[in-house]
This record gives C-alpha cells, sequence and structure tokens, in this order.
C-alpha cells in the first residue's frame, strides 16, 4: 500500500499507461511475422504469456488507484466558497454543468442588442427589413456570468489544492 495525491496518482495512471503502450507495441510487431520460402525466417522476439501478463499486472494497479481516486473523491468534501460543501466527484459533475451555462451565457452576454437580418433578393414580397432583438436584460446576464466564472473559480482551486495536498492510501 501507497499513499499519493490525485496529482501524483495521475502521472502514476499516465506512465503506467505509457508502459502498457509499450507492452501493446511488442505485441502488435511480434505476434505475426513473415518469412520467403527460400530464406530463413527472422522470428520476433516475443511471447504471449509473458507479454500478456505484463499487460494484466499494468491493469491491475491501473484499476486500483483509479478505484482509490473515484472512492476518495466520492467521500471527501470540501468547502467551495461561502461554507458550501460538496465533494470531490459533487464538484466534477457542478463544474461540468457550470462551464455549459457559461458558455452560453457568454454567447448571450455578447449578442447586440438589435441586429438587422439580411432581408436578401430571395424574398421580394418583404419590403421592410427584419431585426432581431435581445429579450434580456443585458446587465442581469453580465452579473450571472461573473457569478457562474467566480463559482467555478472558487471550485478549481479547491480542487487543486486538494489534488497537491490530500494524501489517501492506494
Amino acid at each position: 500500500m501507497a499513499k499519493m495525491t490525485s496529482a501524483y496518482a495521475s502521472k502514476v495512471i499516465r506512465k503506467l499507461n505509457e508502459d502498457k503502450e509499450f507492452y501493446r507495441s511488442k505485441e502488435r510487431e511480434g505476434y505475426i511475422y513473415v518469412a520467403s520460402l527460400d530464406e530463413e525466417p527472422v522470428i520476433p522476439d516475443y511471447d504471449y504469456t509473458e507479454v500478456a501478463g505484463k499487460i494484466a499486472e499494468i491493469d491491475e494497479k491501473i484499476v486500483r488507484i483509479k478505484h482509490a481516486i473515484n472512492y476518495n473523491n466520492a467521500v471527501n468534501q470540501l468547502d467551495v466558497g461561502n461554507g458550501k460543501m460538496m465533494t470531490v466527484d459533487m464538484i466534477l459533475v457542478k463544474m461540468a454543468q457550470l462551464s455549459r451555462r457559461k458558455e452560453f451565457l457568454d454567447i448571450m452576454r455578447k449578442t447586440q442588442p438589435k441586429v438587422r437580418l439580411n432581408s436578401g433578393a430571395y424574398n421580394t414580397k418583404k419590403t421592410a427589413p427584419e431585426y432581431q432583438y435581445i429579450n434580456f436584460d443585458p446587465a442581469l446576464i453580465q452579473s450571472e456570468y461573473d457569478r457562474i466564472d467566480q463559482e467555478l473559480a472558487n471550485m478549481q482551486l479547491a480542487l487543486d489544492h486538494y489534488n497537491q495536498t490530500f494524501e489517501f492510501d492506494v
């Protein structure tokens, strides 16, 4: 059993995936070979049992580390501002929701209050131009955008601190 932070665990998982890719590559390059009938074959150095065993060993380590991360994300609560406590997994879901909302609010806050639409030469029956108008208070939208941006920043700071400092058993 080892103690590690989420940040370190992510680095370990990345390294394990690189090692796994090494063995997958060895398997892809070694499980078959081509030989001419009139030449001595060059048989690649490949042992299925060894390679499959290494891949299975790496997969087991990844499973254990990811389980430890997921478990700790589900049970540990962080203060995300104003005394509001949330588990890490809740924060991750909430951040995704807020990010999507912030993207739409960004579109709204960039929309001009009045825009002339192309009347075009295709519509000869209409002579008066058409306009598109906003149907919201720009100050309210900017305020909501800023509030969500700050909420996301608070959550990200809490997560960053947690990922760098909180140690758990793997």
